[in-house]
């Protein structure tokens, strides 16, 4: 069993997986590390039901994080909701520090300084625990942003190998895989919204043109 990246580099994880189908691939990760050791988030956001259907079919122990930033929409909370119930998922909220919460919103962060706030609410709340897991799982996709195009399947982050088993499905196939399969929709993509973060900082637009219209971010800095 690989166990860490001195048994196995990056680069020939990336020749075997890329040859393998979503699937596959997910079920050659139990294959070659550990349960234990694999973290995954979830935003329950745009489309989110893809990368939760197919854990759900393969392993419905595993652990999702939802990072509750306190600032979602109530529709994605409910479908949050529903997700979990319709897939049994193993759903575990993480949030910042009230106080730390708190400040961000009587200060308005997401105005005056959204990646603080991005920091506050997101990234740091995972940082608590990222610390007990070697392999960090999202559902990033190429087609999504320019960084995101520049990704492989693993990429190494700090102390963590991350794995994106969707990096290479593209717009039609995601939405396809979407109808074959009969999963729902985030109840804010038919109005618009192709990317779905906090209320604040989203509106409705295409792709991730969306998100943080307030200023020129294009990520909250968890895949940076």
């Amino acid at each position: 069993m690989i166990s860490s990246l001195k048994h196995a580099g990056i680069d020939s994880l990336n020749q075997q997986y890329t040859t393998l189908d979503v699937y596959k691939r997910v079920e050659q990760l139990y294959q070659d590390f550990d349960a234990k050791d694999i973290m995954i988030t979830s935003a329950f956001a745009a489309t989110s039901a893809f990368l939760l259907k197919v854990f759900s079919d393969i392993n419905k122990d595993q652990v999702i994080y939802f990072i509750d930033t306190g600032y979602h929409f109530k529709e994605t909370l409910i479908y949050k909701e529903y997700l979990t119930k319709l897939y049994d998922l193993n759903v575990v909220s993480i949030q910042a520090e009230p106080i730390e919460y708190n400040f961000s919103k009587d200060n308005q962060l997401w105005e005056k300084n959204p990646n603080r706030c991005c920091y506050i609410n997101k990234v740091k709340p995972l940082d608590h625990i990222k610390k007990d897991y070697k392999i960090w799982v999202s559902g990033l996709m190429k087609w999504q942003s320019d960084h995101r195009n520049s990704l492989q399947i693993f990429e190494e982050k700090e102390t963590l190998l991350k794995f994106y088993p969707l990096l290479d499905i593209d717009y039609s196939e995601r939405d396809q895989f979407i109808k074959d399969h009969h999963l729902p929709f985030h109840p804010l993509k038919s109005k618009g919204y192709s990317s779905i973060g906090c209320f604040h900082c989203t509106v409705p637009g295409e792709d991730r043109h969306g998100r943080w219209n307030n200023s020129p971010k294009t990520e909250c800095g968890l895949h940076l």
